[in-house]
């Protein structure tokens, strides 16, 4: 004959009826304030300016031809670019597009060229969650070399990127380690400055 069937002591239903609960309310209480940390971060980035100014500068010992040359080319010397190439050009401006380590393909445009001295550069993709424009300006220094200062004019459109830029990665992230990968292009430290 089969084995007997005997139903658990009613004891024992409680017991693993109060794990099941606690356990829902374990993951109801963590998804409640998920869900109000994600809601402050975006009214608190509401409440910032969508613009931004951030500038930074460095000085090389490359002279300003020499720099303005490795700007203007491709960017195969930068660490977060996995690939890149040509677009056509729209109304007369050269555009190209770089693709990072996540795979995020974005689309610049080259807005303004004054070899050796200054180039402006802005992104042409008005589909990204920001925008802005970076401004290239070299002067040489009487010592030999060049100072590069980079500015950006930027736009952060979505509350949560531009609370998360604001407090945890910074407006000159991005400005500091170009400046970094082009000091490693020309084989020396820089010194980043305000």
């Amino acid at each position: 004959m089969g084995q007997a069937f005997s139903l658990p002591a009613p004891s024992a239903l409680r017991s693993n009826a109060q794990r099941v609960l606690s356990t829902m309310r374990f993951l109801l209480w963590t998804a409640a304030i998920l869900a109000a940390l994600i809601a402050l971060m975006a009214l608190a980035g509401a409440l910032l300016p969508r613009r931004h100014r951030a500038t930074r500068r460095a000085r090389f010992r490359a002279s300003p031809d020499a720099l303005y040359a490795v700007l203007a080319g491709p960017p195969d010397w930068r660490t977060g670019i996995k690939s890149f190439g040509v677009l056509p050009d729209r109304d007369g401006r050269k555009q190209w597009w770089e693709e990072d380590a996540h795979r995020q393909k974005i689309a610049y445009e080259l807005v303004e060229a004054s070899p050796p001295l200054r180039q402006v550069v802005r992104i042409a993709d008005p589909n990204l969650p920001f925008g802005g424009v970076w401004t290239f300006e070299i002067a040489p220094v009487a010592a030999g070399g060049s100072d590069l200062r980079i500015t950006e004019d930027g736009e952060i459109y979505n509350p949560i990127f531009r609370f998360m830029a604001r407090f945890f990665f910074g407006y000159t992230a991005t400005i500091e380690g170009f400046l970094r990968d082009l000091g490693t292009k020309f084989d020396q430290q820089v010194t980043i400055e305000p």
